[in-house]
């Protein structure tokens, strides 16, 4: 039977895995092309710091 792990000693190991994929999240744009009006996505993976600037850039 596994050993029940703290959540203080998660955070820690967190902090210690600070590059980890964790980090990170697949955001999906929708762009619509404004000869055909047809709609394309747009898709990245980025930081999820970086989230709001993918979402404000321009097309």
């Amino acid at each position: 039977m596994a050993k029940k792990v703290s959540k203080n000693a998660r955070v820690a190991q967190r902090a210690a895995n600070a590059g980890s994929g964790k980090d990170h999240v697949k955001v999906v744009k929708a762009v619509k092309d404004p000869v055909t009006g047809r709609y394309t996505y747009k898709q990245m993976i980025v930081h999820k710091d970086k989230v709001k600037d993918f979402f404000a850039d321009a097309k």
